[in-house]
């Protein structure tokens, strides 16, 4: 069953969420029925609005300075399953659906390097 978000559960979530001093606030990101993490990305008030409001990941492009789409080029989206705040608040958990690679260097996770440097992807 498909979880539907009112505008009532995203006003509410958004109150709980401690942005830092830049509006911004982490998000990681997870597929979720694998649990394989995917990606971190910073989101602002009005990208978690735009996620619960489309059921699409949206994030805030630092480098833009605007709203950017999951997939909105490349067709790879991450369709909402769930959305988690930590006990902290500072920090987001985005469960997703995600079609295609979730990194733009065409991996499926952006974590594909070990510490050694080595691809393990």
């Amino acid at each position: 069953m498909e979880k539907k978000f009112s505008q009532e559960i995203s006003d509410t979530f958004v109150s709980n969420v401690a942005f830092n001093s830049s509006g911004l606030v982490p998000a990681i990101v997870q597929q979720y029925d694998t649990k394989e993490v995917l990606m971190m990305a910073w989101m602002n008030e009005e990208s978690i609005h735009t996620t619960f409001k489309e059921g699409y990941a949206c994030y805030w492009s630092r480098s833009r300075k605007n709203l950017w789409r999951k997939g909105e080029t490349s067709g790879n989206v991450q369709k909402l399953k769930d959305i988690r705040i930590d006990c902290d608040g500072d920090t987001l958990l985005l469960l997703v659906d995600q079609k295609g690679d979730a990194c733009h260097l065409n991996y499926r996770s952006c974590f594909f390097r070990g510490a050694d440097t080595e691809i393990i992807d």
